[in-house]
């Protein structure tokens, strides 16, 4: 059996979508996606989004980072599944539903509303989650905020300076968060954020979607930043913008890349 994909990126961040709201596939597990995901003996992707029907929404969307584990959300991959579906949709993920409104060259997504209570991030334990007592070398007391996803937010004079590649990792993994962390360190300038982002389950992005919304909103809940605002990634900009109780809009380019097919049994 032959499966038809689409390779889609948003600011570099790219994805495997496939499409089995109308074509009925066999389950895909971690194995599978992680095959799929490799960049030498597979596709290729930093995440594998799997459409699918939905009772509660137009269709579900499923995602899978390049090491096959399955998270919440992806904001990137949220932008270029509007650009696909090229409609206004409401799609159900696992961190819960979200909203697509495509606009020229890339979408608005409703990311839903931000979570900061300790056991929803989740936490091992009670902490003040504007600011954790704790810290890794030169990042210490990072916002810790739930966008669908885990995420610790650290702001530092200048983020190209973070061994990124080296704490990410260890922050990733840390036990204070049990379901593991995405780690953004971010620069305040000019009323703008420069960010850089280690993704669970991926490692350094050009950009991370639901990074760029935690950082915003850490930033805004800290007065460091008005909204809407402006986050800089290597890949490019997204501009989050938040009113300190509801939804997250996020707003952004996405783009096509190419079309193709894979044999199921290659994979599975």
């Amino acid at each position: 059996m032959r499966v038809p994909f689409v390779k889609m990126h948003g600011l570099g961040n790219d994805f495997v979508v496939i499409d089995a709201r109308a074509q009925s596939l066999p389950p895909i597990g971690r194995a599978m996606a992680a095959r799929l995901a490799d960049r030498h003996t597979g596709i290729g992707c930093d995440q594998l989004i799997l459409l699918q029907p939905s009772n509660d929404a137009d269709f579900a969307m499923r995602i899978f980072n390049a090491d096959g584990g399955e998270v919440e959300a992806c904001g990137n991959a949220s932008r270029a599944i509007a650009l696909l579906h090229g409609e206004k949709a409401v799609v159900e993920t696992v961190g819960g539903l979200i909203g697509l409104h495509p606009v020229d060259g890339g979408a608005t997504v409703d990311m839903g509303v931000p979570r900061f209570e300790w056991d929803a991030i989740p936490l091992a334990h009670a902490a003040d989650t504007r600011e954790l007592p704790v810290g890794w070398d030169e990042l210490e007391r990072p916002a810790a905020v739930s966008v669908g996803n885990p995420h610790a937010v650290f702001f530092v004079p200048d983020c190209d300076a973070v061994a990124l590649d080296r704490l990410g990792p260890q922050i990733e993994h840390d036990p204070l968060f049990p379901e593991r962390v995405n780690v953004n360190v971010a620069s305040i300038e000019h009323g703008a954020i420069r960010l850089r982002v280690w993704e669970r389950g991926v490692g350094l992005t050009s950009a991370c979607g639901t990074g760029a919304c935690a950082t915003a909103v850490a930033a805004i809940r800290r007065k460091l930043v008005d909204s809407p605002v402006a986050v800089d990634l290597p890949g490019g900009r997204l501009t989050i913008a938040w009113d300190g109780a509801g939804p997250i809009l996020m707003t952004g380019p996405a783009a096509e890349s190419y079309r193709g097919s894979f044999a199921w049994g290659d994979f599975a």
